[in-house]
């Protein structure tokens, strides 16, 4: 499902029970896709960018990934709206404190942005760092993210 955001088109998947992605790129809608699920998670989408959402009910899963990135994914939906974490912070929650550049790249890779707030995590010196591979663009819609949850 396509629909448009203050940050641009969003494309969402799902399985018969659950959200199962979230993408900034256009993305292929399975046909096994709940359409009310899929309703859901764009009504919590644009309610959470309104600023009237804060905590997402909308089931989720996370049916792919490593281990590691699992771990960091669940991690990070632990971030509290309005908080952030550093990469060091969040290396250390999953108790590998050494795996900061591997947390950059389970982020970068995380399947639902927005959903689990990868947006979150920021650099160690609170400089904004890499979202939505990078771009500037990407760092725009950080940036958005961060400043909408300050409100």
């Amino acid at each position: 499902m396509k629909f448009d955001t203050s940050l641009g088109p969003l494309w969402l998947d799902a399985n018969e029970k659950a959200l199962t992605a979230v993408s900034y790129h256009e993305i292929p809608e399975s046909k096994m896709a709940n359409p009310t699920i899929l309703k859901q998670a764009k009504e919590e989408i644009l309610a959470f960018l309104a600023g009237e959402l804060k905590i997402f009910t909308v089931p989720y899963e996370l049916s792919y990934g490593t281990t590691f990135q699992q771990e960091v994914w669940q991690a990070l939906s632990q971030i509290p709206y309005g908080e952030t974490l550093n990469y060091q912070e969040v290396a250390k929650k999953i108790g590998r404190p050494q795996a900061v550049r591997a947390i950059g790249q389970a982020n970068r890779r995380n399947p639902l942005p927005i959903i689990i707030p990868c947006h979150r995590v920021i650099g160690k010196n609170g400089q904004l760092t890499g979202y939505s591979g990078s771009s500037p663009e990407g760092l725009m819609v950080k940036q958005q993210l961060l400043d909408l949850e300050q409100l």
